[in-house]
C-alpha cells in the first residue's frame, strides 16, 4: 500500500511551495522556531477536513456544486488578501522575536489552519491524488485511504518544520538589517497576494 511511487509524488508535492510553506517560513523567519512549529501543525491540521471530505465522498459533492466551490474558494481568496495586507502594512515595523506567550501560538496554528482548510482545491487533490495509490483488490479502501492521507500529513508536518527551523536559522542573518527585513516582508506580502489572486482565477 505505501508504494515508493507513493512516497516519492507526496514528497514532491509537499515540497512544492504554496500558501502553508510561505507561511510557516515567514513564522520561523520573524517570530522563531517554536512559531514555526506551530505554524505547520496549524497547516498540517488545515488538512484533517479536505481528507475528512475525501474519504466521506463531500469533495465529490463539492466539485459538482459551482456555488459551494465559489464561495469556499472567495473565502480563501479573502483570507490570504488579509494575510498580505497584514505583512506589509507592518513592513520597516517587524523585529525577530523571542518566545510567544502560549494563547499567542495557538493563534498562529489558528491562522495555519485556515489556509488549508479555506482552500477548495485540496480536497479535489485528495479526491484525484489517493485513489491512484489504492490496490482495486484492497478489502478495505477506506482504511487504506486513511493510511495514505495519514502519512500524507506526517510528511507535510515533517518538511513544514525543516521549512520553518531553516528559516529561523537565517534569521540572524538579518535581524540587523532592517533593509533586509523590509525586502523579506514584502515579498511575503506579495506571494500571499499573488496566491491569493491564483486561486482566484482558477477554476473546478
Amino acid at each position: 500500500m505505501l508504494s515508493i511511487e507513493f512516497l516519492i509524488t507526496s514528497l514532491i508535492v509537499v515540497l512544492i511551495p504554496g500558501s502553508g510553506v510561505i507561511y510557516t517560513i515567514s513564522t520561523g523567519l520573524f517570530k522563531g522556531s517554536r512559531a514555526s512549529i506551530f505554524a505547520a501543525l496549524g497547516c498540517t491540521a488545515g488538512i484533517i477536513p479536505s481528507l475528512s471530505a475525501c474519504v466521506l465522498g463531500l469533495a465529490a459533492i463539492m466539485h459538482t456544486s459551482a456555488l459551494t466551490f465559489q464561495l469556499i474558494k472567495f473565502a480563501g481568496v479573502a483570507y490570504l488578501l488579509y494575510l498580505a495586507w497584514g505583512m506589509w502594512k507592518e513592513t520597516g515595523a517587524l523585529v525577530l522575536e523571542g518566545e510567544d506567550s502560549k494563547a499567542s501560538l495557538w493563534s498562529i496554528s489558528v491562522k495555519g489552519f485556515l489556509i488549508n482548510i479555506l482552500n477548495p482545491k485540496l480536497s479535489l487533490f485528495f479526491l484525484a491524488f489517493l485513489p491512484q495509490f489504492i490496490p482495486a483488490e484492497g478489502p478495505s479502501p477506506l482504511i487504506n485511504m486513511l493510511v495514505l492521507g495519514g502519512v500524507f500529513m506526517g510528511m507535510t508536518f515533517l518538511v513544514f518544520i525543516m521549512y520553518g527551523l531553516l528559516a529561523n536559522s537565517l534569521s540572524s542573518y538579518v535581524v540587523n538589517s532592517p533593509k533586509a527585513i523590509n525586502y523579506i516582508q514584502r515579498g511575503f506580502a506579495a506571494s500571499f497576494a499573488l496566491l491569493g489572486a491564483k486561486l482566484a482565477f482558477t477554476d473546478r
